[in-house]
């Protein structure tokens, strides 16, 4: 599969790998017991000595030098300045390069022809093996470079598809506006078949392997459900049929998150609708449905310091039944926000998430400020002490690193 090659997290090496054997070739063997692992030792030891060498012998001449001339004030202080300049760049130097190698820089050539580990460098779901799930939600995915993998890449587990239908073409196609919309960005093509493909790739055929326990996109988290948010930008009634059509693939697999007679069946991918998504059809079919509602965040106020009387999701219009997340526009609903969040908006930011965990859906706020970064790390911080449960983020890195 492509991306096998185009998008493994830290691939050691660049080769093909499209081809796996669960069993060790012969003579693959034979080499991994003879201990025959021709691994080159990293070449940029001997510069990197050289270069905090050369650092070092600096700033022990400016040492020996700096009482030359002692009388000289002014050398004094151009040799206190010089110290200070060269114990900067040290610091960087070491940073940068550092005395010791990476750890797996000895490792370059495992799973190279001819070194007898070709057939042990390939994990079979190693796409995503060593990606920790971080509750954020990438916004307007497919704006990323590779859609679905870019966020997925970045530990995301969440990504939007806004989607388009026409009147007399059956595809669904993805994009922002219209201008944007091209023959080829489809939901299908961009969304549903890279999910499968993915899926099938983690739940593989093998000796080792029954499918017993189906595995999500995480390796490392393969309970981890991936939210599919699909904006509906055109008529809702039309094109939900046409997404849960389109959803056709990911049904069949199993892999879909359904509700039936009332029971809430989680499973690896939890498709949302949202934008013109009309809640009455998402909800008519009281039996079975796939597809949830992505719930007005803003409707589900609850007075924070007042005891809940029940838990229960009965009576509630929205509850975990029929909708996900609970969403809404921040800066609409909660207001501008110019140096912190003040008691006030707290105070609304808890009633809603309240009211929304009573329920026991989602918390999503979009339309969070994104500049200054200060503020926005604020705020970040903030809701998920609060209780919300995925940031809306365009700036993936800065949100899955969690330095916020």
């Amino acid at each position: 599969m492509w991306f096998e090659k185009s998008t493994r997290h830290r691939p050691s090496v660049d080769e093909s790998e499209d081809c796996y054997d669960p069993f060790l070739a012969v003579k693959d063997l034979e080499a991994a017991e003879r201990g025959v692992y021709r691994i080159p030792r990293s070449g940029g030891r001997f510069s990197n000595y050289l270069t905090c060498g050369t650092l070092w012998g600096s700033t022990i001449l400016s040492v020996i030098v700096a009482p030359v001339g002692v009388c000289s004030v002014m050398l004094t202080r151009f040799c206190r300045a010089s110290l200070l300049l060269i114990s900067i760049v040290l610091s960087i130097a070491r940073s940068l390069w550092g005395i010791e190698d990476e750890p797996d820089n000895i490792f370059a050539g495992w799973g190279m022809p001819g070194t007898g580990t070709a057939s042990l460098a390939w994990y079979p779901t190693d796409f995503l093996r060593d990606v920790i799930p971080v509750p954020c939600h990438s916004h307007n995915d497919y704006w990323r470079k590779v859609p679905v993998f870019s966020a997925l890449h970045a530990g995301c587990t969440g990504v939007e598809a806004d989607v388009w239908l026409f009147d007399n073409d059956p595809e669904l196609y993805v994009g922002h506006d219209r201008p944007a919309l091209t023959p080829y960005r489809t939901f299908q093509s961009l969304y549903v078949n890279p999910i499968v493909e993915i899926l099938e790739q983690n739940n593989p055929d093998t000796p080792f392997y029954n499918g017993t326990r189906r595995r999500g996109v995480f390796d490392t988290d393969p309970d981890q459900t991936l939210v599919l948010l699909v904006d509906l930008k055109t008529d809702g009634a039309n094109t939900l049929a046409q997404i849960q059509s389109q959803l056709e693939p990911l049904r069949v697999g199993g892999w879909l998150s359904y509700v039936q007679d009332d029971v809430v069946y989680e499973r690896q991918i939890t498709v949302v609708a949202t934008g013109k998504a009309p809640f009455d059809m998402i909800t008519q079919n009281a039996t079975y449905r796939d597809v949830f509602f992505d719930a007005p965040l803003n409707e589900l106020y609850e007075e924070p310091d007042v005891p809940s009387a029940s838990d229960d999701w009965g009576p509630f219009t929205y509850n975990i039944t029929n909708s996900f997340y609970a969403s809404v526009n921040f800066k609409r609903a909660i207001g501008p926000v110019w140096s912190g969040i003040s008691d006030k908006q707290l105070r609304l930011i808890r009633g809603q998430i309240k009211g929304a965990h009573r329920r026991g859906l989602k918390v999503r706020y979009w339309n969070t400020p994104a500049w200054p970064v200060t503020v926005r790390n604020k705020i970040w911080h903030t809701l998920i002490a609060e209780g919300a449960d995925y940031l809306n983020v365009d700036d993936l890195k800065a949100a899955t690193r969690r330095r916020w």
